[in-house]
């Protein structure tokens, strides 16, 4: 179940319960006179700062305890797995590097292969930096050993790398893979 006044909570920040004098002042409202939609308010606060807090393993949760608030909470964790900006660029430029350096290791399997490029994708595609099919296709194609280079060739000639998905290339590998054998 999704409970969206949770998240509204973490985003939209601590809600003061306020009154306003007769003077026209306003003071924080005593809990005493809370009516009941002002303590779902407090409860929907607490409620969302309790789940950040339960999604966290304890050893992390301890470095955030200081938080007391699920908005500053979020942005907590948010500049400690995300970063900032200057961290944002230095993981885009190292999955670059990665991406372009990606080869056959001597001695892994076609499998391992491929589990190591999803895992590189899917981290460029989580960092937000997005790659045509095309390069994709052949960065995979072009990494496969030197005994594939006729395969290779074929393929590249064969199939639209435009088109084709990175699964339907590791497909077509695969299966040239059984027919050599």
């Amino acid at each position: 179940m999704k409970d969206f006044k949770v998240w509204r909570n973490i985003l939209r920040g601590t809600v003061r319960i306020t009154t306003t004098l007769e003077d026209g002042s306003i003071t924080k409202k005593k809990v005493e006179n809370y009516i009941d939609a002002e303590f779902e308010k407090i409860e929907e606060q607490e409620k969302a700062l309790a789940t950040l807090t339960m999604a966290l393993s304890p050893d992390i949760a301890q470095g955030f305890r200081e938080y007391d608030s699920a908005k500053a909470l979020w942005e907590a964790l948010i500049e400690v797995y995300e970063g900032n900006d200057d961290m944002k660029k230095s993981i885009h430029d190292m999955l670059h590097k990665k991406f372009h350096l990606f080869n056959h290791v001597l001695g892994e399997t076609l499998e391992t292969q491929f589990q190591r490029f999803i895992t590189l994708t899917t981290e460029m595609s989580t960092a937000g930096i997005s790659v045509p099919r095309s390069e994709i296709n052949k960065k995979l194609l072009n990494s496969l050993p030197k005994s594939w280079d006729m395969n290779v060739s074929i393929i590249k000639k064969t199939k639209d790398l435009n088109r084709l998905t990175l699964v339907e290339t590791m497909a077509v590998i695969k299966a040239c893979d059984l027919d050599d054998k």
